[in-house]
């Protein structure tokens, strides 16, 4: 009995020694099957790609510095959370200069180079203008939180803007100063689509009601106006509608109306309307000035979150309010359109059409079908060297 008690034994050993075996290799491969879950996990996590285009030297430099914090605000608060659907954002900022050439280049290279499907941008009208045919030919949505151009209602139907369009902010600043007994109006603008959108907007209801605009052209390269200035003056209109693409062009320009010791009324249009040290510095020459903003609402939550956090960060007050509640909403708004369709430049353009009644920053967003945010500007007045709502 003694040697079969050994064999079973020693059967009974090698039976464990294989079940080890065998226990050990079932271990391996869920570890490397879960090794690659893992990686096909990252890979489903790689981060959504977002273009941004932007003018970051030049005058208008102020404004991209701005939007980049404020994107840079919100994108944080949206990955901290969780990011989109469980994947981070990431923006591919590029220097657009407030050209329509710079701004063709960076959409190009996004739209080729970096693949993206959603560009937020342009800031200038003229960088969206340039940029749309861009995006639209790649199937790409174009996203701009400021550029305000009448020009771009329409467009593409791979555009749209939660900024109005400044068809509002002309036609308010032209019915205030009709109502004022106006009748005459000098205006020196400077030639850029911005600020051509507004002259138009101005001209169409202020002419129309039959008023009379005196009007002098510069270009942005110009740094002396005395020729134009002089020229306007002699005019001896109601008031002067100095109409600009950037606060720097309107500082040189208000510094040669001092110097000519000229005290005109001032019409301001929003772009220098939103620069607080320029009202302030040029208080005394803008007492009593007009203007008209797609104004900021301070009882706004998420708005007084947003100042409140960018002064917290970059140790400055939020530069540019009534853009920058659009520039944060315009970061939200793109989470929301790819929770909603995905990843997709033609169906985000086509969710953007959707948008009703969406609550930001900005209040309640409403987006029509040419792509135009529905709603307008509101009139305002320079008092002291700051703005108030025009009564």
């Amino acid at each position: 009995m003694e040697p079969d008690a050994q064999g079973n034994g020693s059967s009974v050993a090698k039976t464990a020694i294989w079940l080890v075996i065998l226990v050990l290799i079932v271990g391996g491969l869920i570890v490397y099957g879960n090794k690659g879950k893992e990686k096909k996990e990252e890979v489903v996590k790689e981060p959504i790609k977002i273009g941004v285009i932007l003018p970051l030297t030049g005058d208008a430099a102020s404004y991209g510095e701005g939007a980049r914090n404020v994107y840079q605000i919100a994108a944080d608060e949206i990955n901290v959370a969780g990011g989109v659907s469980g994947r981070m954002l990431e923006f591919i900022i590029e220097d657009s200069k407030c050209n329509g050439k710079d701004a063709t280049s960076a959409a190009q290279k996004l739209v080729n180079v970096d693949k993206v499907q959603v560009i937020l941008g342009g800031f200038c009208s003229g960088e969206s203008i340039a940029a749309t045919p861009v995006a639209a030919e790649a199937k790409v949505t174009l996203f701009s939180p400021g550029s305000s151009s009448p020009d771009l209602t329409g467009i593409s139907p791979y555009f749209f803007r939660n900024y109005p369009s400044d068809a509002s902010q002309g036609k308010a600043l032209a019915d205030t100063a009709i109502a004022k007994g106006w009748k005459k109006v000098a205006l020196i603008q400077e030639q850029t689509d911005y600020a051509l959108g507004v002259y138009k907007a101005f001209a169409e209801a202020f002419e129309g009601a039959g008023g009379v605009i005196v009007k002098e052209e510069t270009s942005t390269a110009n740094s002396d106006f005395r020729s134009q200035l002089t020229k306007l003056k002699a005019a001896k209109a109601d008031a002067l509608f100095v109409d600009t693409q950037t606060p720097a062009m309107s500082e040189r320009i208000f510094k040669q109306i001092q110097d000519l010791k000229w005290s005109p009324a001032i019409i301001i249009n929003d772009a220098t309307a939103g620069d607080v040290k320029v009202i302030s510095t040029y208080k005394t020459l803008l007492e009593g000035a007009l203007t008209a903003e797609f104004s900021a609402d301070p009882n706004n939550a998420q708005f007084a979150k947003l100042t409140a956090d960018y002064k917290t960060k970059f140790g400055a007050e939020l530069p540019f309010q009534a853009y920058g509640q659009t520039e944060y909403d315009a970061v939200y708004m793109i989470k929301a359109a790819i929770e909603a369709v995905g990843y997709n430049g033609e169906k985000i353009a086509a969710w953007s059409r959707t948008v009703i009644d969406w609550k930001g920053a900005s209040g309640s967003v409403t987006i029509g079908t040419n792509g135009d945010r529905v709603g307008g500007h509101t009139v305002e007045v320079v008092k002291g060297g700051k703005i108030e709502k025009y009564q």
